[in-house]
């Protein structure tokens, strides 16, 4: 029985969809869910044993505040941690908005992106500390964000060898797959970058370039009077992939965020990013509406879906394959945030990019890529820069560096601006 370990188990929607996935892998499990909200992990717990018991599955659930009860012999542990929650989140969103600046997600660059991680990097790096000393050959997986900083915070920090994974890749390929209307088992894609920013650089059908199919597509929907193909809330996306002869991942309401220049108030084609483009109070109330849910189903005020067994898509949709291909001696290619080791070669080494790699029996090895085209690598450094700076800000309670961040993401007007933002917000966390 495989032993894992959750921390940040009270999550609307990882949790759920986690031990569907170990439901339908059918190995026997010993889950070890833990967080730090009490009222979070009962819900996470009952309704992790409801599903285990309607499914009979080989599986048991454990619950634990303390992670370091639940770590030691841990043969995976896995975070999913957001420090202060919904609540917090809506701070890193709301408060930037006094001052012009406006994101749909708040989650990766940008202030709010910045605030996340100074919240998220002490923890995240309190517990590595703990799996390297209790669990030291675990493997370690982190789906928090923001992604490219905590790994990189981690992985500087500690020993221990984190791996970020996030669904944004597999999807957008199974998008260019849809949008040719072809097959995605077809399909073949390189793709690199940081984290929210993955750059698409090669798509091939049967092992032939798709990119002119894709161009092709395209210029007969704009015909059709349909600017932007068959993805109208993706301008920039399609605008950059004419530019730069690459697809960006995760689309626009990622993608935006990296190119504050194009939205200084907010407006991205007619309307407001996180306002009535990709509202972010939608996306709060309907993970606060999934919460409420999923206590439902904790409790038994509600059933359980009769598709519990049925394979969902979604942030937990990669894991258990490639626990599954650690164990294998057959090489299967994943998409993956770990240090740059060199597989970019113009890209500095040690920053925390998402690429390809080869996942065989224990051994995750980055697929060698060479030279970055210049104008991807100028918008994934410019990110990992303003990323690193970020991070040393954690790291050593650096305001300077704090406020350098900032500045070189470009969302602030300037210096001033720069340091009354960080007042106001480390105000507004300042327990966290």
């Amino acid at each position: 029985m495989r032993k894992i370990t959750l921390i940040g188990a009270g999550s609307a929607v990882f949790t759920r969809g986690l031990i569907a996935d170990l439901i339908i892998e059918g190995g026997e499990w010993e889950i070890r869910l833990v967080d730090i909200n009490p009222d979070n992990l009962e819900i996470a717990y009952l309704l992790a044993g409801r599903m285990v018991e309607a499914t009979q599955a080989p599986i048991t659930v454990d619950k634990y505040i303390d992670r370091t009860e639940a770590i030691p012999n841990s043969d995976v542990v896995v975070t999913t941690i957001a420090v202060g929650g919904r609540r917090a989140w809506e701070t890193d969103v709301f408060v930037p908005r006094k001052y012009g600046i406006f994101q749909p997600v708040g989650d990766t660059i940008m202030p709010g992106g910045i605030f996340r991680a100074l919240r998220t990097i002490p923890p995240m790096v309190d517990i590595a500390n703990d799996v390297a000393r209790l669990s030291p050959n675990a493997y370690f997986f982190n789906y928090a964000n923001p992604m490219a900083a905590i790994c990189r915070a981690v992985r500087k920090a500690t020993l221990t060898k984190i791996v970020g994974l996030c669904h944004g890749v597999p999807g957008v390929e199974r998008y260019l797959a849809s949008f040719i209307g072809v097959q995605h088992d077809r399909c073949r894609f390189l793709a690199i970058g940081m984290n929210h920013l993955t750059w698409f650089l090669k798509f091939e059908v049967d092992g032939k370039d798709a990119w002119p199919l894709v161009r092709e597509k395209y210029a007969a929907l704009e015909k059709e009077g349909k600017p932007y193909g068959n993805a109208p809330d993706d301008p920039i996306s399609w605008e950059l992939f004419h530019v730069f002869g690459a697809f960006p991942a995760v689309m626009d309401r990622h993608v935006a965020e990296f190119f504050p220049q194009f939205h200084r108030t907010g407006e991205h084609y007619g309307k407001t990013l996180g306002v009535d483009r990709f509202s972010f109070e939608n996306t709060i109330e309907r993970g606060d509406r999934g919460f409420a849910g999923m206590a439902d189903q904790a409790f038994g005020r509600t059933p359980l879906p009769d598709n519990i067994r049925q394979r969902k898509l979604g942030e937990h949709e990669q894991l258990v394959e490639i626990l599954n291909a650690l164990r294998e001696d057959a090489p299967k290619q994943y998409s993956v945030i770990i240090p740059n080791e060199g597989q970019v070669t113009n890209i500095a080494k040690g920053f925390a990019i998402e690429c390809p790699a080869l996942v065989s029996k224990d051994a995750i090895k980055p697929i060698h890529i060479g030279d970055a085209p210049t104008g991807i690598r100028a918008t994934v450094e410019k990110a990992l820069l303003t990323i690193e700076l970020a991070v040393e800000a954690a790291l050593e309670r650096n305001k300077n560096k704090l406020l350098q961040a900032l500045i070189v993401d470009g969302s602030v007007k300037s210096i001033s601006e720069a340091n009354r933002l960080a007042d106001e917000m480390l105000q507004a966390h300042k327990d966290f």
